[in-house]
């Protein structure tokens, strides 16, 4: 499998918009045409279409950045997984620690994506939350320690035990679902560390989204990802 480069846009304004929204997403084109690398995108739900759009045959994944565990009818600023699917994203990122679901609804979005052929990104805090996510079957589980996030101290070197622990449990549970790093990832440092810790790659925010130069970033952090899957045998 290729290493896997997921970036949460979130809103941070004006960054995550308009013009510079487009920017990384031409950036995220550029990376994975010149490296062997996944890269998935999830941009505020109105820039979906226009990223969509951008990336359209690129190979470039997108992902909602959340969906709520409803059906669609009377449900005003609700997100069904129906209307991402209907827009064209390919995933949704589920149980962000910016917005977090019972594991209940957790579960019921899990199901109702894989009935409507959508992929789950579902995010744990901790790596007990992460096995008894991975038990429910997602496509991918991103370990997350919320106390790291935009720090810019990365998961991978802060706390590598978080990393390593989560891989342990979930693999106890799951053989197949694929494992992020998420938390302060900034640099290719951080990924070929993420990845040397046994995970496939990170699930990043601010230091791509905020960058003045995105693709710089990315292509860092590819770089890195593919020199350390190399060494790994992946």
């Amino acid at each position: 499998m290729k290493p896997i480069i997921a970036v949460n846009y979130k809103a941070y304004y004006p960054y995550s918009f308009g013009e510079h929204a487009l920017k990384i997403a031409r950036s995220a084109v550029k990376v994975h045409d010149e490296y062997d690398v996944n890269v998935i995108l999830a941009p505020p739900y109105i820039e979906l279409y226009r990223v969509l759009k951008e990336v359209e045959g690129s190979g470039v994944e997108v992902y909602g950045q959340h969906a709520d565990p409803i059906k669609p009818g009377a449900a005003t600023g609700f997100i069904p997984l129906e209307g991402l699917k209907e827009v064209g994203a390919g995933g949704v990122i589920i149980n962000h620690s910016e917005h977090r679901l019972k594991l209940a609804d957790i579960n019921w979005l899990i199901k109702h994506a894989k009935e409507l052929g959508i992929k789950t990104l579902v995010c744990a805090d901790v790596p007990e939350t992460g096995a008894a996510i991975a038990v429910l079957k997602p496509d991918i589980v991103a370990v997350e320690p919320p106390e790291l996030i935009g720090t810019g101290i990365p998961v991978s070197k802060a706390k590598p035990e978080v990393i390593t622990k989560s891989v342990e449990l979930i693999r106890r549970v799951n053989k197949e679902v694929v494992i992020l790093t998420g938390a302060g990832i900034s640099k290719g440092d951080d990924v070929y560390k993420a990845i040397e810790l046994g995970t496939l790659g990170v699930l990043v925010a601010s230091a791509i989204v905020k960058a003045p130069d995105p693709l710089s970033v990315m292509k860092d952090m590819a770089e890195k990802a593919v020199e350390a899957a190399e060494k790994l045998g992946i």
